[in-house]
């Protein structure tokens, strides 16, 4: 009996040839490994999990009486601040593990496998929004927990979440991007870290843009953290849709239609 033999080129084809209805249920799959990873080692949640609730603690209570008088009237402001300050931060993870992934061999097997190319990267992609999901709900447990009680209401507040998590899935797709193009895992956190760091500490996350030198306001007000943080702000205080919410959307999405492509583009390269 004759045995057909479909060498590697043809195979690659095929793979190309997945419809994109096949290429949704592998990243679905894939993203349900990610989400089982999670589940055997918990303590890649340690992020998602301490980091909301003593990064609350913390900056409430150091900066609390200095800015607002006191704990309760610094907690409107600080409680947005720390949400998106936490959630964007967690989305250094999606590079450092796609990196640490790579340079392990998984994706090489994955390659194996008659399964859509793109799936892997999707499926790393979906799976962090659930961290990015657990973040937030901690911050604002944690947040009503000291007092804080959202005066735009529950539906305002589920708004602001989901557009947190919307704005971190799309700036995960920069750090995915570093992951893939970078050489260590080592060196994707302090690239993420030296990006991301100035955006958010020098933003109106946690003390108000009036408070600082002139020539440091201009940079403030342009940064896409500040407009992010005063879109919570909006919904979830005075339960109001401003300017700053409609610039979110736009940034998150020009940096999903940049980043994206050439994300899976040098993913295509790569592996």
């Amino acid at each position: 009996m004759s045995q057909t033999t479909i060498n590697p080129a043809a195979r690659r084809q095929l793979k190309n040839r997945t419809s994109i209805g096949q290429s949704i249920r592998h990243s679905l799959t894939m993203a349900y490994r990610g989400l089982l990873k999670l589940r055997r080692t918990p303590e890649q949640l340690f992020d998602v999990t301490l980091q909301p609730i003593i990064f609350t603690l913390m900056f409430t209570y150091i900066f609390g009486g200095a800015i607002s008088g006191d704990v309760q009237s610094y907690l409107p402001v600080i409680i947005p601040g720390i949400l998106v300050q936490t959630v964007i931060t967690t989305s250094i993870v999606t590079g450092v593990q796609l990196r640490e992934d790579m340079d392990k061999g998984v994706f090489d097997r994955f390659k194996s496998l008659p399964i859509a190319r793109i799936a892997p990267l999707a499926g790393a992609l979906l799976a962090d929004t659930v961290r990015y999901t657990i973040a937030t709900v901690l911050t604002f447990a944690m947040g009503y927990v000291m007092g804080y009680h959202p005066e735009g209401g529950l539906a305002n507040v589920a708004l602001a979440a989901v557009i947190v998590i919307f704005c971190s899935w799309a700036i995960s797709w920069i750090f995915a991007f570093f992951g893939v193009i970078a050489r260590t895992a080592s060196s994707v956190q302090g690239i993420s870290m030296i990006v991301l760091f100035p955006l958010t500490f020098l933003s109106n996350a946690f003390v108000p843009v009036e408070t600082m030198p002139n020539w440091l306001q201009w940079f403030v007000n342009i940064n896409p953290i500040s407009h992010l943080v005063t879109a919570v702000r909006d919904l979830t205080n005075t339960g109001t849709v401003g300017w700053d919410l409609a610039i979110s959307l736009i940034g998150a999405a020009i940096i999903v239609a940049v980043f994206a492509p050439i994300t899976v583009r040098a993913y295509m390269r790569r592996t």
